[in-house]
Formats: structure tokens, C-alpha cells, sequence
């Protein structure tokens, strides 16, 4: 029986996939992996196949992967060589197995070389090594989870601060919220149509940071405003407060959990209009209409960001 594998169900977004993926797909068909095997006993206990995947061993993950039909690769929590590096791993791996279709999600706009964020040459490069084998794909070119912002909002509200600052201009973001963006990943591994496809999973509507604060604010009953700041001048503020410039840094002491090169460098991309795409598949993909920023301002803690844990070595 072709099999098919969701990776990561260790992680925030791997555990949303999990539990979407188990309404469309039926469980014997079904293989969860992680990099842990502790993580894994929750759904092995639920009579689901578990496997370690190590995407620091190709040779191993090839083994691994020999049952697979579709494979479900979720971008590593870490930015720079050391993801495409396991990225590269990943793609090697499938391609000795002989997987028919990987669903990977990416970013808006990464197929874009002038993107200024540091994400996109890693979402960029992934998706090239995938595009030169035979693999058939889908790539999930997600825009960037509310569920950020919403944090960071609530930050700023349990800190008794009145503004926050941003370097995103006037840019527009169709914000999506991460369990839109899981349910677009599992919906992917649950269709037969989309072939060698680019796919862009947006929100519902376009805002710009002041749209989004004054949403915030009527929802929550506060009063957040926006400060427009320079890129360096954002970094000055995170290094302030102790955020890691990168994702090798030390999350303990941090108010926020995203590094400084993520935000600001998103922030440049936002600003400069690479992320205002009002092309959408999420729709068309999914069958449900993506969930709305008032609806998560409405009910703001079940759309928190969450702890950063991987497991991954």
C-alpha cells in the first residue's frame, strides 16, 4: 500500500497538518514522522505508522521514504545553509525512494530573486533542487502567518506599551492564519489533480500594518498605534530587548519568538510590495474561505504563535 507521509508532526504546524490531514486521508495509510521518536507516541497510540525521519542521514530517510506516495516536506524552523542543507537531504532521499509527489511549503513570492528576505533564498533554493529531478510537486507559497502579529500584538498589550514599531511602510500583506495554511497542506496531500503546481495560500483581504492594528484594536478594545521604523533601526530595538539576529540564538530571555533577521528582512519585503499578491489558490484548493483577521483578533488565544521547539538536530 502506497503510503502517505506528513514530516514534522513534532511542530506547531506539523501537529495542525496531523490533525487535518487524519479527516481527509484514512489512517492506514497514513505515516507520521519526527525527528524524536518520544514525539511520536501520541499518534502511535492512536494506531497510526510512525517513523524517525533524520534529515541529516539521505541514505536512511531513502529507506524510510520507500512506501511513499506523497511526502509532505515543512520547511525547517532554521534559516541559512544548515536548512537547505537538510532541504537538499530531503529532496535526495525522495528521489532514491522513488516518491511520486512532494508538497512543500514556501513563501509568496520565492521564486522571486530581488525578494529581500532571508527566508527566500532557502524557499527559492528548495524549490529549484525540487523543479530539477522528476519529482512531481506542489508547492504552498503561504504568505505570512497572522498568528505572528497576533502575538506580538498581545506583547505589546501585556507590556503596557502603546506602539509598535515596524518597518513595513505602508506595504500590503494578505495575511494568512497558520491552521488555513495546515489545512492547505493537508488538503494537498489529499489531491489527485494539481501536477508539478504553484500554489499562492492567501488570506482573505490585503492590510497594511495600521489596517491591521485598527482591527486589533476594535476587537480587543485597545489603542496600539504604529510606529514606521528603518530597517536598522528595528534591528536596534530587537538587539535591545533580546531577540537572536538568527535561529541558532537563545530563544529562553526573548519576548518574541521569531528572530530579528526574519522580521526585519520580512519587513523590507513587505514594505517594497513583494508580499501584496492578490492571487489566491486557497479557495480553490480547500473548499472553505480562509479565516479573517477579525476572526482571530475575536478570538485571539486560540491564534497565538506558540513555543519554538524543534527537535530537529
Amino acid at each position: 500500500m502506497q503510503k502517505t507521509f506528513v514530516n514534522g508532526v513534532d511542530g506547531n504546524f506539523g501537529k495542525l497538518v496531523a490533525e487535518y490531514v487524519q479527516q481527509l486521508i484514512p489512517k492506514e495509510r497514513l505515516v507520521f514522522t519526527a525527528p524524536d521518536e518520544s514525539k511520536l507516541k501520541i499518534y502511535a497510540d492512536q494506531g497510526i505508522q510512525t517513523a524517525v525521519a533524520d534529515f541529516n542521514s539521505p541514505e536512511s530517510l531513502a529507506k524510510v521514504y520507500a512506501h511513499a506516495d506523497k511526502v509532505l516536506l515543512i520547511s525547517m524552523p532554521f534559516v541559512g545553509e544548515k536548512r537547505r542543507k537538510a532541504h537538499k537531504n530531503f529532496v535526495d532521499a525522495c528521489v532514491k525512494a522513488g516518491v511520486r509527489q512532494v508538497i512543500y511549503t514556501s513563501v509568496l513570492s520565492a521564486g522571486n530573486p530581488f525578494n529581500p528576505s532571508v527566508e527566500n533564498a532557502d524557499h527559492g533554493y528548495t524549490e529549484s533542487i525540487i523543479q530539477n529531478t522528476d519529482l512531481d510537486y506542489i508547492f504552498l507559497r503561504n504568505s505570512l502567518f497572522a498568528e505572528a502579529f497576533i502575538s506580538d500584538y498581545m506583547r505589546a498589550v501585556d507590556s503596557h506599551e502603546d506602539t509598535i514599531e515596524k518597518n513595513m511602510g505602508d506595504g500590503r500583506v494578505w495575511f494568512i492564519s497558520r491552521r488555513d495554511a495546515a489545512l492547505s497542506a493537508a488538503c494537498a496531500l489529499n489531491d489527485d489533480f494539481y501536477h508539478r503546481a504553484v500554489l499562492n495560500i492567501n488570506g482573505h483581504e490585503p492590510f497594511t500594518y495600521n489596517k491591521f492594528l485598527e482591527v486589533g484594536n476594535k476587537e480587543t478594545g485597545n489603542n496600539i498605534k504604529y510606529v514606521k521604523k528603518t530597517d536598522q533601526e528595528l534591528y536596534d530595538y530587537f538587539d535591545s530587548v533580546g531577540v537572536p539576529r538568527n535561529t541558532d540564538g537563545d530563544f529562553s530571555k526573548s519576548p518574541i519568538q521569531a528572530t530579528s533577521d526574519g522580521m526585519v528582512t520580512f519587513g523590507t519585503t513587505v514594505r517594497e510590495g513583494y508580499l501584496d499578491v492578490p492571487v489566491s489558490d486557497f479557495c480553490r484548493l480547500t473548499g472553505h474561505e480562509p479565516i479573517t483577521v477579525k476572526y482571530m483578533f475575536e478570538h485571539k488565544d486560540d491564534f497565538l504563535l506558540g513555543d519554538r521547539h524543534s527537535t530537529e538536530k
